[in-house]
């Protein structure tokens, strides 16, 4: 009986030790995706006023849990059941993130020049405020929705070849490991000013060090943020470009040559480029259609 008891202990043990292996694997895959995430990420999540700032943050980290407790179930399913739909689907995620993208740039092009800022009284101030932060948490969450997507397929198809068993402990670690790191990255870096704000008041004009590192924090932020902004939209731009370079064959034949003399970012970015200008376009047409 003991010694039953001590067998079984071991293969659990072994079964831990091999989900940790594939786990490490597949949180390799999915780094670059998640270097994305975050850029897209402090973008959606910058922008709003210093008190909601960890608000807004949590908010979109829940609805991102929310997305992944969607998902997980789902990709499982059609892994086992369908697998022929989970290209489909994440070409479809594709082509929303590069419009997206494509939008954003059209945006900071050709209406920068055009804000107007129009006085208003402060009960309009906070009700502009608060529904301009609702719609950007609901932007967020369909953002990380689709980045979710390629996230949980990419890691699957690290563990295609396992047991079910397998896969759900190994994806699910992925899939809320990313948006543990992402978004506990993003709330440090949209709180670097108050942090820098702090040290400046904890040094007390006495300690020139501390002082000169909140300074400095205090000066970095705008410029990181805004670093990330335009990072957080190529960023859309470039994974929608690779999810159709590596999920559609064609477009592998027509830039096979290309590949060779150029990195596969640069083609993934003019994919992407060309997807999101195509949907933008035809977005544009069919509201002007309906209007």
């Amino acid at each position: 009986m003991a010694s039953g008891f001590f067998a079984l202990f071991d293969d659990i043990s072994t079964l831990m030790d091999d989900i940790a292996a594939i786990s490490k694997i597949a949180t390799k895959k999915t780094v670059g995706l998640l270097g994305d995430d975050l850029a897209v990420g402090a973008k959606k999540s910058s922008g709003f006023v210093s008190s909601r700032e960890l608000p807004v943050i949590w908010a979109i980290t829940k609805g991102s849990f929310v997305n992944k407790l969607i998902l997980l179930p789902v990709v499982f399913l059609l892994s086992a059941f369908l697998s022929w739909a989970v290209v489909p689907i994440l070409l479809l995620g594709g082509l929303y993130i590069s419009f997206e993208g494509v939008e954003k740039m059209y945006e900071y092009i050709f209406r920068k020049k055009h804000k107007k800022h129009t006085p208003s009284t402060e009960s309009a101030d906070k009700k502009s405020i608060l529904s301009n932060e609702e719609k950007k948490i609901k932007s967020a969450v369909r953002t990380d929705f689709i980045l979710s997507i390629e996230i949980v397929v990419v890691a699957i198809s690290t563990v295609k070849n396992y047991p079910i068993y397998m896969q759900i402990p190994v994806v699910s670690f992925v899939a809320f490991a990313a948006t543990i790191g992402v978004y506990g990255i993003v709330a440090l870096i949209v709180r670097m000013d108050d942090t820098g704000l702090k040290l400046v008041e904890l040094s007390n004009g006495e300690n020139v060090i501390l002082e000169k590192i909140g300074m400095l924090l205090i000066k970095a932020m705008p410029l990181v943020i805004k670093t990330l902004s335009v990072v957080g939209t190529l960023a859309m731009v470039l994974v929608a470009g690779g999810i159709y370079l590596h999920n559609v064959g064609f477009l592998f034949t027509v830039f096979h040559d290309v590949l060779n003399v150029l990195p596969a970012l640069f083609v993934e970015f003019f994919i992407g480029l060309v997807l999101g200008i195509c949907a933008f376009f035809l977005v544009k047409i069919w509201k002007l259609a309906y209007s």
